[in-house]
């Protein structure tokens, strides 16, 4: 997902270079759904291997 908002990024900071702002300020606005959304999920399954993790050791001791 980091990966794909990576390449958004640049493809739409070339774009805007070369002359193509429209497209350009596109490619950058879902360059950043991507980021954010990859950080939402991150967040969200570090909480959920916690919580994982301590009913793991909870049931071995």
């Amino acid at each position: 997902m980091l990966k794909l908002a990576l390449i958004f990024l640049v493809v739409g900071v070339l774009l805007g270079v070369l002359g193509f702002g429209g497209i350009g300020g596109a490619f950058i606005g879902i360059a950043k759904i991507l980021f954010f959304i990859a950080i939402a999920l991150f967040l969200i399954f570090l909480v959920l291997g916690l919580i994982a993790g301590k009913t793991v050791s909870d049931a071995i001791d």
